[in-house]
């Protein structure tokens, strides 16, 4: 294989595998944060991601995630009717996302930018990583309970994580450009070996092959009509980024 061939081919897995880590972070977060399990979200992010490749042929570059705009209303609503019509309502959602992509299809790509153009797009993408913003200042000073890190080896590995990308972004040239963010996770894994902080004792202690911890949703009118009007703010979430990555 010619150096032209190898060049575009590594570039690409480098870029994918920095994919892989910032949508990984994301996916585990929501359901950690939301008291719901990481392994169903992982398998049916899997599952999905697979058939929105199948779908478009590959065109677009994304793999579907967990969306942190429906942090707040699972964790506002699990009490009171409980996790499986939390599920009933995000299978809701999910129905309003089918129709607007029917919608779509019949009347073409316009349609989304009259209804959602970019000066609303952008603040609903800004104001859902503002409105999250404090779980991460959390834990990058070392979180809270049982798994809590000291104030100060929290602030070293992850302020040093944060310069990490800040330089690779600004000053990288070439295929280090396109990996700042999978740099800032290099450094701050090694400072935290460093540190003894990295426990794989539940990574040992895990079984090779198990199925997730499936929930049967149930459909609870409250959750649902609970659910619907924040499926549009993912919505706007999912085109920003097609748009984006388009681009």
């Amino acid at each position: 294989m010619s150096d032209t061939h190898k060049d575009p081919i590594l570039r690409q897995g480098i870029a994918g595998a920095q994919m892989l880590f910032v949508a990984f972070g994301a996916l585990v977060l929501m359901p950690l944060l939301t008291g719901m399990d990481p392994n169903v979200a992982l398998f049916t992010a899997g599952i999905g991601t697979l058939l929105f490749q199948l779908v478009t042929r590959r065109e677009v570059p994304v793999f579907l995630a967990s969306s942190f705009a429906f942090i707040a209303p699972i964790m506002a609503i699990k009490g009171e009717v409980g996790l499986p019509a939390v599920l009933g309502g995000i299978i809701a959602a999910g129905v309003v996302y089918i129709l607007m992509s029917l919608a779509v299809k019949l009347r073409g790509a316009g349609f989304i930018d009259r209804l959602l153009p970019p000066a609303v797009i952008a603040p609903v993408i800004i104001s859902i990583g503002l409105a999250l913003s404090p779980v991460a200042v959390g834990m990058a000073m070392g979180g809270s309970g049982d798994n809590a890190i000291p104030y100060t080896t929290a602030i070293i590995i992850s302020m040093s994580s944060l310069v990490a990308t800040l330089l690779v972004a600004t000053l990288g040239r070439g295929l280090f450009r396109l990996v700042p963010i999978l740099a800032g996770i290099v450094v701050g894994c090694a400072l935290s070996a460093a540190f003894g902080i990295i426990d794989t004792s539940g990574i040992a202690a895990a079984p090779w092959l198990a199925l997730p911890n499936f929930v049967a949703p149930e459909f609870h009118w409250g959750a649902i009509l609970y659910m619907l009007p924040v499926a549009l703010a993912p919505a706007i979430e999912h085109i920003g980024g097609v748009v984006a990555i388009g681009s």
